[in-house]
This record gives C-alpha cells, sequence and structure tokens, in this order.
C-alpha cells in the first residue's frame, strides 16, 4: 500500500510509490559507467589553463605561487556566465501587479581540485576539509553586505544533474533576496519550536533517527547521514551537524574534517553501491545574520543548518510539476539499509 509522508518542516508531502517499488540494484546501469569523452577535451579548471578562467578570488596556494598561475590545491573564480552580477543593493520595483529587481549578487566556481579526475570521495580528508574551510571563508567574505542576504552553496555532478564541465567544482550563489524554500523551512521550524516541541525541530528528529537506527546511514563525533522521512527522490540523504547551530559560517576547524569524512562516506557510498550517479547537493544555511537578526529573532534556537543529496535517478514529471508532491519508488529504510551495505555490491 502506498503511503503519503510529511515533511515536518516544510509540511510538503511525498508519496512513497509501494506498488510501484524497485529493488536498489534496479538503479545500477546494465553496463559499467564509460569515463566521458569530455574529461579527455580542452578544461579552463585544470592547472596551467588559469587564463582561461577570470581572475581568481580566492586561492589556497603552495609557498611561492602566484595568483592565476599553477600551483595551486584550491581556487575560486567568478563564474565566467554568471546568473547574478556584483553591483549595488537592488531596489525593489514595481510594473503594474508584478514585482521585479536587477540581477545583483555573486556568482563563483569553487574549482575543488587540480585533479580532473579527482572527485569528492576520492580526495583525501584534510583537502576535503579545506574545501569545506573555503567555503565557510567566502560565506564570511560575501556576508559582510547586507544585500547578499542569503548565500547558496551547492554541487551539480555530471550532466544530468546540470554539470557543464566534468572538472570537479561546486558554486556559490548569493542572492539579494531570502529563497522562499529556506523561508519554508524558517517558519516550519520557527512554529514548531513556539507551539510544539520547545526545542529546535532537527535537534529532535535527529535524536529520534540515531535511536532508532532506522534511516541511519553513518554518523561520527560530530555528523550524521541518514535518508529523510519524507524522501523526495531515491537514495536522498541529508547530512546534519549533531551541535546545533544555524549558521554553516560557524562550523569550527576541527568540525570541518569530521564534515569531510561524513561526506566523502555519503557520496562514496552513492558511488559503490549505484555506480556513481550524477547528484546535486545543496547546503541549507540560515541567511545572512545581519539579514536574520532582524527578520527571525533567536533564529539560532530554533534553525539547524544541514546538507542535502539527491542523486539523479529518476525523472520529475506531470504530477509532481502539477501538485507540488513528489512520487519516491524506493521507502527511505530501504535505501538506507542499502547505502548501510559495506561489500562491493555484484555487477
Amino acid at each position: 500500500m502506498p503511503e503519503l509522508r510529511k515533511d515536518i518542516v516544510t509540511g510538503r508531502w511525498v508519496i512513497i510509490a509501494t506498488e510501484r517499488s524497485k529493488r536498489p540494484d534496479d538503479f545500477r546501469p546494465a553496463q559499467p559507467v564509460e569515463p566521458k569523452k569530455e574529461s579527455l577535451a580542452f578544461c579552463p579548471f585544470c592547472p596551467g589553463n588559469e587564463s582561461k578562467t577570470p581572475p581568481e578570488v580566492y586561492a589556497v596556494r603552495e609557498d611561492g605561487s602566484t595568483a592565476d598561475q599553477p600551483g595551486w590545491q584550491i581556487r575560486v573564480v567568478p563564474n565566467k556566465f554568471p546568473a547574478l552580477q556584483p553591483g549595488s543593493p537592488p531596489p525593489k520595483k514595481v510594473k503594474g501587479v508584478y514585482q521585479w529587481m536587477e540581477g545583483v549578487g555573486v556568482h563563483e566556481v569553487i574549482i575543488e581540485t587540480p585533479d580532473h579526475n579527482q572527485e569528492l570521495s576520492d580526495l583525501p580528508l584534510e583537502h576535503l576539509g579545506r574545501v569545506i574551510q573555503v567555503f565557510r571563508e567566502r560565506t564570511i567574505n560575501i556576508e559582510e553586505l547586507y544585500h547578499h542576504q542569503y548565500v547558496q552553496i551547492f554541487k551539480n555532478k555530471g550532466r544530468e544533474a546540470g554539470a557543464s564541465l566534468s572538472h570537479p567544482h561546486s558554486q556559490l550563489i548569493a542572492t539579494p533576496i531570502v529563497p522562499k524554500r529556506i523561508k519554508e523551512e524558517i517558519y516550519g521550524a520557527e512554529r514548531l519550536f513556539r507551539n510544539q516541541f520547545r526545542e529546535c525541530v532537527f535537534c529532535r528528529m535527529l535524536r529520534e533517527e540515531r535511536a532508532s537506527g532506522e534511516r541511519l546511514i553513518y554518523q561520527n563525533e560530530k555528523f550524521a547521514v541518514l535518508t529523510p522521512y519524507a524522501s523526495r527522490f531515491p537514495f536522498e540523504m541529508a547530512i546534519f551537524p549533531l551541535r546545533h547551530s544555524a549558521f554553516f559560517r560557524a562550523i569550527e576547524d576541527e568540525e570541518t574534517l569530521f564534515l569531510a569524512e561524513a561526506l566523502k562516506e555519503a557520496v562514496g557510498r552513492l558511488k559503490l553501491q549505484l555506480a556513481d550517479p550524477a547528484f546535486n547537493l545543496v547546503f541549507h544555511q540560515a541567511p545572512n545574520p545581519q539579514v536574520s537578526e532582524k527578520a527571525w529573532p533567536g533564529i539560532d534556537s530554533y534553525y539547524h543548518w544541514h546538507i542535502e543529496i539527491m542523486p539523479i535517478l529518476t525523472k520529475v514529471a506531470g504530477f509532481e510539476l502539477g501538485t507540488g508532491f513528489y512520487i519516491n519508488p524506493v521507502p527511505p529504510e530501504v535505501a538506507a539499509g542499502y547505502l548501510r551495505k559495506n561489500e562491493q555490491p555484484a555487477s
């Protein structure tokens, strides 16, 4: 019998379609995944091609190396084709019944490694920890300007997920408004904090998930990886810090290594168990503290930053687009059990 499950924070409903359920092995391709030809083509993100990108705004470099030259370990550059462009705070404008504003913001690319073929799951923990520290430093720097109200860190891996280049990279976009999806989480968490739980709903959820273990995939001293109760997509995962915090920018250096470990486990298990599917990875964090303290006083008491990982294994179609319901053919409990497996699955 199918189930309808409600996301406690946003109020979004999903359908766990057990009648059309697929076995986890059904999502593995019948043939081994062949290396993409584009990996052998000219790549503007590879060392030696620094002149093919805009000038770097931040980098982790070897001693003695110079900006926009080889010798970097992690490099941050403006997106050559930005969704938003730097500028002064944009006023909202009205034309008839419509509102609009100029597309002012920040759009950067974080090139995670000089190695064209070294994905997140392949990076050494210390290097991955430094990538996370770069995310933090760029967030802090960009949020100095009030009109950068929200910083979205995300990664598209694979063409099916929207990546136009295969060289491992993430992106960052700072917007002059707080996205609706983030507002939904904030308002939902605030309502549950004040009217029901008297504590952070994410902390409450984490406590119950860790106690039951039903949807828990991995945990270490600082982070937990789980399949959400109301998962929208097969094998969707979320990573939560065990220390309550609304702001990703508050992550400590020691915690970045534990997050690197949790992130490496999560994407590594996708690669091992599901033959390296394309995925989208997104950070959800509280808006710019300057904005948050005015719009949502006390947000640090009830909001909890986290990461969502969404493999591209099914397609969103008419029903989902028309209703906002997602249909997931793999119950998250089944997905978690499959991803907890340590052995190499049979081909």
